[in-house]
């Protein structure tokens, strides 16, 4: 019987699961969490008003109720954890599907003065990640610039524009909903250093920030002219065509009187956050053109635009694991078709799928085919692995090392424990935002 351990119970480590008792009918999959609730990104990353796409959730949970699959969660691996050694003793294999766990930085002067944040870091905020920080994000802010054109951007961008009314009836934390409906933020800038033909949200998400309550959404002609592909689209793909066509319409309708604004601007790109009584208050940007190879290049002229809430969105990084091989140019583990690669040579029984694989690129269904082809090439390999004789089952020898893992049973329990507390402050289900409240749910259902 082939036993092996997923790391990581977000998409990419739910797929690898069910790829493996799909493709094998005797394996055993154990499923390894740093944190004590599954699903990864899909809880923790999707925005909570965003319910269609949190609803993959209830895919994922068929997968870790699979009688031949366990969660583990509140098992770190690697630093202060589970060595990657301890691992490959206890299984014949190990994937590691750990994501890309930071960001990158803009690398500009003042990015890390006290208002400015990763957009990361306010996702997680509001989504109760147990590790976010409440550093009053919203407070004392009345403008608020939002640098990058993706996905997170908008999503960050349409949370700050929402009332309350329409955020009560999601899970978002409570001390998250209060901070954000006594917001006075009305002005949010969403600002791209490229043009619209070359941003990376997808229309579905950008034409949300039209359909806003009491919100409106204003774009600079003269900006969206700089593109090349402005004026006519007809040669760009379909997303992107689309998405000029959103931003065209927006561009010419007529003001409207509106509580918020969100600004979407465009060829500026950010050279300085500027300070006011040691605090952020504005980011300074330099104009850029196109030049004419896919790129932009700076013209020497700056624009300031006043902000006292600047959020980063400009992608995420994979970070080193303690006891794997890492590509710092790629930001990934070295790997040949989901194989771990040491020195250019194939680590036996090492993989890896998902971001941590191939960076932070594609949508959650990217994970699908990822995760397949690693699976494929762990299968192969498993004639070999089976020659390796384990010393038991791995959850009792965790548990003699001193880990006490957060089961299924302890997950539901935590879901019951959110769904009370929706109850409590008469809303549905609300999520528990920090460590101790969630260990202490957890422990609820073996007391």
């Amino acid at each position: 019987m082939l036993r092996v351990a997923v790391v990581g119970s977000g998409p990419s480590g739910c797929y690898t699961a069910q790829s493996l008792v799909q493709l094998d009918p005797s394996v055993r999959v154990d499923v390894l969490d740093r944190l004590p609730c599954p699903y990864g990104l899909v809880r923790y990353g999707v925005a909570p008003d965003h319910e269609k796409i949190k609803s993959l959730q209830g895919n994922l949970r068929t997968v870790l109720e699979h009688e031949r699959v366990r969660f583990l969660g509140g098992v770190r691996v690697g630093e202060d954890g589970v060595p990657a050694a301890r691992l490959r003793e206890l299984y014949h294999a190990v994937v590691y599907c750990v994501g890309a766990a930071t960001d990158r930085h803009l690398g500009v002067p003042g990015e890390d003065l006290p208002g400015s944040w990763s957009a990361t870091e306010f996702v997680s905020w509001y989504s109760a990640h147990p590790d976010a920080v409440d550093d009053g994000f919203v407070r004392d802010a009345r403008s608020a610039v939002v640098i990058g054109v993706g996905n997170v951007a908008v999503d960050v961008a349409r949370i700050l524009a929402r009332g309350a009314a329409e955020l009560s009836p999601t899970d978002m934390p409570q001390a998250a909903l209060s901070a954000l409906a006594a917001s006075r933020v009305t002005e949010v800038h969403m600002v791209g250093r490229r043009g619209p033909s070359q941003a990376r949200f997808t229309t579905k998400e950008l034409r949300e920030l039209g359909a806003l309550p009491d919100t409106e959404v204003t774009v600079d002609p003269r900006e969206l002219a700089l593109d090349p592909a402005y004026l006519d689209p007809s040669a760009l793909p379909a997303a992107p065509r689309r998405n000029v066509e959103v931003l065209r319409g927006w561009a010419t309708a007529p003001g409207r009187s509106a509580a918020r604004r969100i600004r979407m601007r465009f060829f500026l790109r950010p050279v300085e956050l500027l300070a006011e009584h040691g605090r952020v208050a504005a980011v300074r940007f330099e104009r850029t053109v196109p030049d004419g190879q896919g790129g932009v290049a700076g013209t020497g002229r700056y624009e300031d635009i006043a902000a006292q809430l600047v959020l980063r969105s400009v992608g995420y990084r994979g970070v080193p694991l303690e006891g794997l091989p890492f590509d710092p140019a790629t930001c990934t583990v070295p790997h040949l078709a989901g194989r771990v690669l040491r020195e250019g040579i194939v680590a036996p029984g090492e993989y890896v799928a998902g971001w941590i694989k191939r960076g932070p690129t594609g949508v959650i269904g990217t994970n699908r085919p990822c995760a397949k082809e690693t699976v494929t090439s762990l299968l192969e390999d498993a004639a070999a692995l089976l020659g390796r004789e384990l010393p038991g089952d791995p959850l009792a020898a965790l548990r003699a090392d001193g880990v006490e893992p957060v089961e299924w049973t302890g997950w539901c329990a935590i879901e019951r424990a959110e769904a009370e507390l929706g109850a409590t402050l008469g809303r549905s289900v609300v999520k528990l935002p920090d460590w101790e409240s969630l260990l202490a749910a957890a422990r609820r259902s073996i007391s």
